[in-house]
């Protein structure tokens, strides 16, 4: 028999209560008092034909509330009187010969103190009979095709208007919960940062020249494997660290390069680590590598030593960029006053993404349901190059995880465009980039928890300093 990775029943029971409790304060808010949540799990999905099928993977909010791991599940929850039903099927015959024996339907429903458990072919009348007495149910945006079609189905609406037809006070009333994490979710948290760690440590003590890309990328695959779960999302294993989510692996390394690793692993129940390295092939940074990734390195402690609850996520942002800009600045790379150019966002040819996301059953938690109601509480974004590229703005609260990833990078096509356009040429002193269009991209990662009394950095310790770096990759083997 299967075991099945989760927390005790009452776990669930009691997140299920308390998003009830939430959504009512929301459906009061807009002069509605009943409803029923529809919750749908994830099903296979086919890579090339119907029996070969990426790996599954759960639906992170019904993972949240129920904990199971298998495919071809829904749950309702009566929002007035918080009652669960979970709507399953037992394994048939021909099933198990393929997978082998599970837990049947009523145990999974013990599993995560369902009130009730009910075949699949039962959920459409359910549905319809909810929809004819309260008005069609409360259900967070699909992001996959195939949910998409099931939805469309089973509520009679078209597949195109259904993210109109998602449930706004669900989804705050999810992500009021899914964002503070409770300290069973910190300990998952904890466990995957450190699987991630010994990925990056992996990784660089094979990190040397005539490796390739892809055996540094298998290498980081395989010690999340071994840590008992899977890697977070695809990782970005690379010497053109510029391109920033360059999920290819057809390179090299090669002597003089740097290597940049995005890596993290996911543990068995789902939680998600998150961590970015860059280090020397040769095992110590060139002056030039070594001025860029110190001031990388400054801007992650400057915004990190911000971090706090009702703080900004913007400011620490705002921080990290302005380090750059003054590091920047003392190479000569850019000249003027300091605020007039992170107000303009000249700094972004340089440093063009968000400092960090928010962490946990999704390494970029909860953002299925919707950046601007997950990062901003719903206010709008900018449309600034660089900034609109912000995933998280709000005021921070104890509970949270997110990352902090600054970084500078060298894209020459970016370079080049902006120049020829004469852009913020004020700011940017173009004829003295050439020297580092090899410089390539160089970022730093790390996951931390917002605290009552400030933050948190998560994992064993991994000394990123220079020293710390060439100290690990001295006793590296060929």
């Amino acid at each position: 028999m299967n075991e099945v990775a989760m927390f005790e029943p009452a776990v669930y029971q009691a997140r299920r209560a308390a998003l009830c409790a939430a959504l009512s304060a929301q459906l009061r808010e807009a002069g509605v008092s009943v409803g029923l949540i529809l919750l749908p799990g994830n099903a296979e999905s086919p890579m090339n034909y119907t029996d070969n099928t990426y790996r599954f993977r759960q639906d992170s909010a019904f993972l949240y509330c129920f904990g199971l791991a298998e495919p071809d599940m829904a749950a309702t929850i009566d929002v007035a009187s918080g009652r669960t039903t979970l709507y399953a099927d037992e394994l048939t015959v021909d099933m198990l010969v393929w997978t082998g024996p599970r837990l049947g339907v009523a145990a999974l429903a013990a599993a995560c103190a369902a009130d009730d458990v009910q075949p699949s072919a039962a959920l459409p009348c359910t549905l319809r009979a909810a929809a004819a007495r309260d008005g069609l149910p409360l259900f967070l945006p699909p992001y996959r095709g195939e949910t998409c079609l099931r939805l469309a189905a089973w509520l009679d609406v078209p597949a195109a208007m259904l993210a109109d037809k998602a449930s706004l006070p669900l989804i705050k009333a999810m992500i009021a919960l899914r964002q503070i994490k409770e300290e069973r979710e910190v300990e998952q948290i904890e466990q995957a940062v450190n699987t991630t760690i010994a990925m990056h440590r992996a990784v660089m003590a094979l990190g040397t020249p005539g490796r390739s890309e892809a055996a540094l990328m298998a290498e980081a695959t395989r010690v999340a494997l071994a840590g008992g779960g899977m890697p977070s999302f695809p990782p970005i294993a690379t010497v053109r660290g510029a391109v920033l989510h360059n999920h290819g692996y057809p390179g090299y390394l090669r002597s003089g390069d740097l290597f940049l690793l995005d890596a993290g692993a996911e543990t068995v129940m789902g939680y998600a680590g998150d961590l970015t390295t860059t280090f020397p092939v040769d095992g110590k940074y060139s002056p030039q590598q070594r001025a860029i990734y110190e001031i990388v390195l400054a801007a992650g402690k400057a915004a990190a030593g911000l971090l706090k609850p009702g703080l900004p996520f913007k400011e620490a942002h705002f921080a990290a960029a302005r380090t750059i800009v003054e590091g920047l600045q003392a190479l000569g790379l850019m000249s003027g006053p300091l605020d007039e150019i992170i107000a303009a966002g000249a700094h972004a040819l340089f440093f063009p993404h968000g400092l960090g996301h928010q962490m946990g059953l999704d390494v970029h938690d909860m953002e299925s349901l919707g950046e601007a109601q997950v990062g901003y509480d719903g206010q709008p974004k900018s449309t600034q190059f660089g900034l609109k590229s912000l995933r998280l703005a709000k005021p921070l609260l104890a509970g949270m995880v997110l990352t902090i990833e600054p970084g500078i990078y060298f894209i020459e096509g970016l370079i080049a465009l902006w120049r020829a356009e004469g852009r913020f040429k004020q700011y940017i002193h173009y004829d003295r980039l050439e020297p580092w269009l090899q410089a390539g991209g160089y970022r730093n990662e790390e996951n931390w928890l917002i605290r009552a009394d400030g933050a948190h950095l998560l994992g064993a310790r991994f000394d990123k300093s220079v020293a710390g770096m060439e100290t690990a990759l001295a006793g590296r083997r060929s």
